[in-house]
């Protein structure tokens, strides 16, 4: 597969993971402020706002960022990047 075209998929989103998280986040009940703070307390500063521009694809996350959302939302980063492995099977 074209990488190209894989990169035109995402519509000028930042990342692949976001709407899946919002998702995940949200059938927790778990607020932004929420997942901020509990990134916080393992030394990650990803800010409410910073977790919405995830959210909607405005901002990158990081290995380690991803790694740790995965955590926090009891889900695992492979989950999170389900839609990109089908993509480029």
């Amino acid at each position: 597969m074209n990488i190209r075209k894989y990169y035109d998929k995402l519509d000028g989103r930042l990342n692949i993971v976001g709407k899946i998280i919002q998702s995940k986040r949200e059938s927790l009940n778990y607020s932004r402020q929420y997942v901020s703070d509990r990134l916080m307390n393992i030394g990650i500063d990803i800010s409410e706002h910073a977790i919405y521009e995830i959210e909607i694809g405005k901002r990158t996350v990081i290995d380690y960022e991803l790694g740790a959302i995965a955590k926090i939302l009891n889900i695992s980063s492979d989950e999170l990047l389900r839609d990109f492995y089908k993509d480029i099977d």
